[in-house]
């Protein structure tokens, strides 16, 4: 039988805490969400400090019914709006700042990682809301980097460090995000404004098909709590995290070089796949997981946690808000950004 421990906090909150499962919060019952962010504006303090602790931590109780409820937890929860740039997946606008959590099909699982990893600014804070729980699956999972940073080799942890890690996006309309949607602008002269800011360096290989190039720190520390924590796409990008069939499929269609995402080390070495394998099966050891209720809240910081989504059967409405923005440069990276290679 699954044992657990209750913490009582002194300011009212208690955090229920079982192996394999983030931090949980049962909230008192309320007929109104007028009298729930009452509490939650209360408990904000607590709250903020048990998401610094555990990375993550889910309010299950509260009368969120629609995107509109979830919209006013927000407006307690997180003070500041934070926008979702270089756009890499499909979501639905619902409005005010509020969108699915993806829209990538059912059956298809995500793997870890931390939200705008790649951009100069990003999101310090996520919030996820459950409007109708799957039938099966679905976890929005979690997992906390500091940990990761842990458990990673140390000898490739000092290699990223030094190095950082590289992306290498193609934009085209035959797959992955068309440039278009991902830089929000219908002229070249847009999207190349964009990456001149953002350090990033980009080549056009035909008139609708962009490639780019971003090296980023794959380490960095939170502005807070100042923990360092391992933060990057590098795993979930690279070519090895492809189901081998997919992976061929893309190769043989576009070439080892046109893949829609590709990552290596920041001096443009292409790490072994043993290397890759040593990165996945540590983030498979911090994930957490926690099947949604119908009314759940999940706050997950960004640079201390990462998230996924297990793969479901059945309807299912995940909604997300992001704020807080957090500056790279406020991070503390331990590799500068740039468009070039390390070392070059």
């Amino acid at each position: 039988m699954t044992t657990y421990a209750q913490r009582p906090a002194a300011t009212g909150i208690t955090v229920v805490r079982e192996p394999g499962k983030p931090a949980l919060v049962h909230t008192p019952g309320f007929d109104t969400m007028a009298e729930a962010t009452a509490w939650l504006s209360a408990q904000l303090p607590a709250i903020q400090a048990e998401l610094h602790r555990s990375g993550a931590v889910m309010l299950r109780g509260l009368p969120v019914t629609d995107t509109e409820t979830f919209a006013e937890a927000r407006d307690v929860l997180i003070a500041r709006r934070a926008g979702y740039k270089e756009k890499a997946t499909p979501r639905s606008d619902f409005g005010e700042g509020v969108f699915s959590s993806t829209d990538l099909p059912a059956a298809q699982a995500i793997r870890l990682h931390n939200e705008n990893s790649y951009t100069l600014d990003f999101p310090g804070v996520l919030l996820f809301g459950c409007v109708t729980a799957p039938e099966t699956g679905g976890a929005t999972t979690v997992g906390d980097m500091r940990k990761a940073l842990a458990l990673l080799p140390q000898d490739l942890v000092a290699r990223f460090a030094e190095a950082g890690w590289l992306l290498v996006r193609n934009y085209s309309d035959l797959a992955g995000m068309p440039w278009r949607k991902a830089f929000s602008s219908d002229e070249p002269a847009g999207a190349e404004e964009y990456c001149d800011a953002n350090a990033i360096g980009y080549e056009w290989l035909d008139e609708d098909t962009l490639r780019t190039r971003q090296r980023r720190s794959a380490v960095i520390t939170h502005p807070v709590t100042g923990e360092r924590s391992w933060f990057n796409h590098f795993a979930f990008w690279n070519a090895r995290s492809l189901d081998e069939d997919v992976r061929e499929v893309l190769t043989d269609t576009f070439g080892a070089d046109g893949l829609p995402f590709d990552t290596r080390l920041g001096d443009g070495t292409v790490l072994t796949d043993a290397e890759v394998d040593a990165i996945n099966d540590v983030y498979q050891a911090v994930t957490l997981r926690e099947s949604w209720q119908a009314g759940d809240l999940m706050l997950v910081d960004n640079i201390l946690c990462a998230h996924g989504r297990e793969s479901y059967t059945g309807d299912r409405k995940i909604v997300v808000a992001m704020g807080e923005p957090v500056r790279l440069s406020d991070c503390s990276p331990t590799s500068a950004p740039s468009t070039t290679l390390y070392g070059r």
